[in-house]
């Protein structure tokens, strides 16, 4: 007797080894197509690795689809109404990526507070025959003031780090956090409170309509003059444009990101060749340690799914 097949799973890639080793003989691994043809008609599961667009359109040409495993935490690439109008549940990896994502926010907060990437060049340089202490002067850290838009896990640990730096922490979100205030003793402030006040800005917030764009030229023009933006968010919560317009025209006075819009920026975009944006190609999560767990936790939402059992981490819309 045959052996029954496996089911298949479309996937984008190439995937992380830990993901295909847990899978090993389990699945099938069918390339990414935004226009599937009938023979994806039995596909059983989608497995988002990257951040390809699962929408509406998509999940009717895969009829057969029973879950949608996603490799992260943010799912704003996935069109979670028009999943659940299909019955189709949508996994994610939360909890477990919060430590180091916030670990990065502040790497690149003290990386651009004292100009760690233009140092490094220098120093590498020709340049860099004398020792001149009035040279590439930073700016400090400890004792200033963060600004946190979104005070979620990973706001929360992103304010738990900056208590270790004797920062005064404002943060901004839709709901008050009294736990965090009383554990941490953060402020609520508005937005506008918020990034007038702020030395450094960091944006931990998930994308949504209503965070989309909500740093802009009108927001920007609130910060200080002196004052750092971070994102660890998402890129769409920056208005791409206006920020590079405000760094060149020095209405805030740097930038450091971790995402942008579009991801990746055009090699030529101009944003690229500001000595005051320090930039990552999307680190936040990537870590050793981190990876892993997230492999575990998308791999154990794709297998219940295909068995038709709760998945472990679903996310709904509105959730």
């Amino acid at each position: 007797m045959s052996a029954a097949p496996l089911p298949r799973v479309m996937a984008d890639g190439p995937l992380a080894p830990a993901v295909l080793d847990l899978l090993a003989g389990e699945v099938e691994f069918v390339p990414w197509t935004s226009e599937p043809a009938d023979d994806y008609r039995d596909v059983a599961a989608v497995y988002t690795y990257g951040h390809p667009h699962v929408g509406g359109a998509l999940l009717d040409r895969l009829p057969s689809v029973r879950v949608v495993s996603n490799y992260g935490v943010g799912v704003d690439h996935i069109d979670l109404a028009a999943a659940a109008r299909r019955k189709i549940p949508v996994g994610n990896t939360p909890g477990i990526l919060d430590g180091a994502t916030a670990d990065m926010g502040f790497a690149l907060l003290l990386a651009s507070a004292r100009r760690i990437v233009e140092g490094d060049h220098y120093a590498r340089s020709a340049e860099f025959t004398v020792y001149d202490p009035g040279y590439m002067l930073g700016r400090e850290v400890h004792s200033s003031t963060l600004g946190i838009i979104g005070m979620g896990r990973i706001g929360a640990q992103v304010a738990k780090r900056a208590c270790g730096f004797d920062m005064r922490v404002l943060y901004h979100n839709r709901r008050r956090r009294a736990d965090v205030e009383a554990a941490l003793g953060v402020e609520y402030a508005s937005l506008e409170q918020l990034l007038a006040a702020a030395d450094y800005v960091m944006l931990c917030c998930p994308m949504t309509d209503e965070t989309r764009g909500i740093i802009n030229a009108t927001t920007l023009g609130l910060m200080k003059p002196t004052a750092t933006l971070v994102n660890i968010a998402r890129g769409p919560v920056v208005d791409t444009q206006a920020l590079y317009e405000a760094l060149v025209e020095r209405k805030i006075a740097a930038a450091a990101l971790d995402v942008t819009d579009p991801e990746p920026l055009p090699r030529d975009h101009p944003l690229l060749q500001l000595p005051n944006v320090t930039i990552a190609p999307h680190l936040g999560s990537a870590t050793v340690e981190t990876r892993r767990k997230m492999a575990e936790l998308s791999v154990a939402n794709l297998r219940a799914g295909l068995a038709g059992q709760p998945l472990p981490h679903e996310i709904r819309a509105g959730g």
